[in-house]
């Protein structure tokens, strides 16, 4: 039986809203992985670190299902204008979940490296802190953005990103004054890391706030980052 073109277009409907749904439930994983890559960190709970580093699998999973569904999409439908940005948008979307997944990893990591009982710097191991509060203030808003179509909270994903950047560059200047013992030195040295991988999650919310402007406009650009503390995010567009 031939199913109706009104049906079908309902299907391709559905089926593009499921993607969205899950490309962006990817983001809700990342600030989960995010939470307790932080935690952590803290408390200095190993155990912790390492049960973020096995649930990885589960943004990598997800990544692959949007990738393979979107695939399957493109060659069962022929999306034009603001579909097809939506489409395109998600593959961008899905892969900066990976990689802020990715970086939560990378700060999981590294919680071993420093022992249980590490010669700390209070104010060093707060801006870290502040860091990776700000970052997920980001993934949240960029979120955020994206389900509601929201150019101006996208747009203010640069300003946030601004303060991490500034963060990180202190936590470097307060990393190369540690002072001379060697083990403070490597502690802080492990911070320089977690501050980078940090200030990676908030250039990828910066550029799934880009693509809420490409969806609603048309046109990508890179939103202007202020006191940058690295390079960003690859270009995803």
């Amino acid at each position: 039986m031939k199913v109706p073109p009104t049906e079908i277009r309902h299907q391709y409907r559905e089926q593009l809203a499921d993607l969205e749904r899950q490309a962006l439930g990817a983001l809700d994983i990342v600030v989960e992985q995010l939470d307790r890559a932080m935690e952590a960190l803290e408390q200095r709970d190993v155990e912790l670190a390492t049960f973020v580093i096995a649930d990885d699998d589960r943004i990598d999973g997800r990544y692959l299902e949007v990738h393979q569904g979107i695939l399957s999409l493109l060659a069962r439908q022929a999306p034009v204008a603001g579909d097809l940005r939506l489409v395109a948008a998600l593959l961008h979307v899905i892969k900066h979940a990976e990689r802020m997944g990715d970086q939560c990893v990378n700060v999981a990591k590294l919680i071993p490296l420093v022992g249980s009982e590490p010669p700390v710097v209070p104010e060093l191991l707060e801006k870290v802190l502040r860091m990776g509060t700000a970052a997920r203030a980001e993934v949240v808003e960029a979120r955020l953005a994206f389900r509601e179509r929201n150019v101006g909270l996208a747009a203010d994903l640069s300003r946030q990103d601004s303060g991490v950047n500034r963060l990180n560059k202190e936590v470097f200047r307060l990393a190369v004054s540690v002072g001379d013992d060697a083990d403070r030195r490597e502690w802080a040295m492990v911070m320089t890391m977690v501050a980078r991988a940090l200030e990676r999650i908030g250039d990828n919310a910066v550029g799934v706030g880009e693509q809420v402007i490409f969806v609603e406009t048309g046109l990508f650009r890179e939103l202007p980052i202020e006191d940058l503390g690295g390079d960003r995010a690859e270009p995803a567009g």
